[in-house]
């Protein structure tokens, strides 16, 4: 398996915007967890301006999915969001551990 971070670029408002549409984002999220897709997610804080979401698959196609579906991105929250591979190489569950 490899690790993807999904950031997501957050709009000026969205403390505000957020509970509208968290229990929706947040069921979707889970469920994702439970198909073994997502790993960890949440937002940064002070400032609450992004969000980092880490997957575990093959491809990125789990975390880009996730991410046109998301209520948060379908609803105007996110301004941006972008998927990277991450390279994890230290920790019980990194993808390519490398000990000396």
């Amino acid at each position: 398996m490899s690790h993807f971070l999904l950031f997501y670029d957050f709009v000026e408002d969205y403390l505000e915007r957020r509970p509208e549409f968290r229990d929706a984002h947040l069921k979707a999220a889970w469920a994702s967890v439970d198909r073994g897709d997502m790993v960890l997610a949440g937002a940064l804080s002070d400032p609450a301006d992004t969000g980092v979401l880490l997957f575990d698959s093959e491809t990125p196609d789990a975390a880009e999915a996730f991410a046109r579906n998301d209520p948060y991105v379908l609803n105007g929250l996110v301004k941006s969001w972008t998927v990277r591979k991450w390279t994890t190489v230290v920790g019980h569950d990194a993808a390519t551990k490398v000990k000396v």
